[in-house]
């Protein structure tokens, strides 16, 4: 799960002075929160029980499988999920953005549904930064030269990445739970204990019982990630599914637990990435347009946002969706994150 494990410890330990300065950049309540652009009619969230079809195209070190909506001459929108979820996240999102002119894309990310290597001898690497390089070929190989990055988990932090690795490449961003840039060096700071609670997902994945547990129960294991992290969302059991399916990637274990280990500093990334580590390292603040948003039931771990908000130094919100929604915002609040897509690509 992708929340900014530095941004986490420097919530806990207090940052002084967060809320002025949420308030000097432009941190907006949900009263506040209108749109800079044409309003979406309302959706109702699980409208769409399908999204597809899936496409394959080789980008990179990956046969990518993703969904392609909207007119191909749109403005392009990437939509990038988290763990342990898949594109069903933007059943709703994705067409009712194209319905708005924006060609969008929903790739199943590295170790998901039908994206797959194209070597054996590649890495099987859940490297941060490796994931965004993903998206990066992925843009290579459909010849999209800038696009709205939104995600959230895994895909707001690979979006937050390449808003600081290739800002050239990102018009604006959509960021659920803030800023998501972490590094080796802040996965080793101890945390309170209530914080390192809520991170024990992380601490058995560090052990091979915790591989060969997920290896073996991922169905069920992700379905309880899923009910944590959205305690009031009562999705039911053919939504899951529909997700759950592309854990079945032959490589969807060994991505996850390296992922998690290589946070925690007990697995090596790809020598290839250091450099880009070095500048991650620094917590770079991120320049393009940014909405962040979060949900008023998200039983994740998430900073608070005056803890990320001097972290976006060009034009900013922050928007809190209210009813219960929980982690997983686009699947669970359709409308509020398209709306949030739409507006940020008019700043």
């Amino acid at each position: 799960m992708s929340q900014f494990i530095n941004q986490q410890r420097r919530n806990f330990l207090g940052i002084a002075g967060g809320a002025l300065a949420a308030a000097g950049l432009g941190i907006i309540a949900p009263a506040q929160a209108q749109s800079k652009a044409q309003a979406l009619p309302s959706i109702k969230p699980g409208a769409h029980i399908s999204i597809g079809p899936v496409k394959q195209i080789n980008a990179g070190v990956l046969d990518v499988g993703y969904v392609e909506m909207g007119p191909a001459a749109g403005p392009a929108v990437i939509l990038l999920h988290g763990w342990p979820y898949d594109i069903h996240s933007y059943a709703d999102v994705a067409p009712a953005l194209a319905d708005a002119g924006y060609r969008v894309i929903v790739p199943h990310l590295r170790g998901y549904g039908t994206t797959r290597f194209l070597s054996t001898d590649t890495m099987r690497s859940g490297q941060p930064v490796a994931v965004a390089a993903d998206i990066v070929a992925l843009m290579d190989a459909l010849k999209i030269e800038k696009a709205v990055l939104a995600g959230y988990d895994w895909g707001a932090r690979t979006a937050n990445i390449m808003t600081v690795l290739w800002p050239e490449r990102c018009k604006a961003m959509v960021s659920v739970s803030g800023y998501l840039i972490g590094s080796q060096q802040a996965g080793k700071v101890p945390l309170p204990p209530k914080a390192e609670l809520q991170w024990w997902y992380q601490f058995y994945f560090a052990t091979e019982r915790g591989r060969e547990g997920y290896a073996k129960n991922r169905h069920d294991f992700a379905k309880l990630i899923w009910q944590l992290a959205s305690p009031k969302w009562q999705f039911d059991d053919a939504t899951y599914d529909r997700s759950a399916v592309a854990f079945d990637n032959p490589d969807h274990v060994d991505i996850v637990i390296h992922n998690y280990r290589w946070r925690l500093g007990l697995a090596e990334g790809e020598a290839k990435y250091d450099e880009f580590e070095k500048t991650l390292a620094q917590a770079p603040a991120i320049a393009v347009p940014t909405i962040t948003m979060e949900g008023d039931a998200n039983g994740a771990p998430h900073p608070e946002p005056a803890a990320y908000a001097k972290k976006f130094s060009g034009h900013y919100e922050h928007r809190l969706i209210t009813g219960g929604i929980g982690h997983n915002l686009p699947q669970e609040a359709p409308r509020a994150f398209a709306q949030a897509v739409i507006d940020v690509s008019k700043l």
